[in-house]
């Protein structure tokens, strides 16, 4: 079995790939002014970006995690969420309301996805 650490750093990798499964970390937004909606589309993008550096894409995605810093802005995180995922291809997810370590952060997703 072969481990291979993307991004790797003293306290975690931003993704490991093994077993033909990619584990992302929690992605963050950098846009912290922005409200929950632009911030969701930040977060995707750079998932999109890291996917792609790891041999994957949106379509391959197996499960997500969602954390909101409160719940009021689930809908704007699904107005984000229900514009990015490739129809057909929704993953397993979970989303739940949780203290992020940034208060401006309104939300860090983490998902796991298949290589192509």
């Amino acid at each position: 079995m072969t481990i291979q650490r993307i991004l790797p750093a003293a306290r975690y990798s931003e993704a490991v790939i093994v077993n033909g499964l990619i584990f992302c970390a929690g992605m963050v937004p950098e846009t912290t002014s922005a409200d929950a909606t632009l911030q969701t589309e930040n977060v995707l993008a750079q998932v999109d970006a890291l996917l792609a550096q790891c041999g994957s894409d949106k379509t391959k995605l197996v499960d997500a995690t969602i954390y909101l810093a409160d719940m009021a802005d689930y809908p704007a995180m699904n107005l984000a969420w229900d514009n990015w995922v490739a129809a057909g291809c929704a993953p397993a997810r979970a989303t739940v309301q949780a203290a992020l370590a940034d208060p401006s952060w309104k939300i860090e997703i983490k998902i796991v996805a298949a290589q192509n």
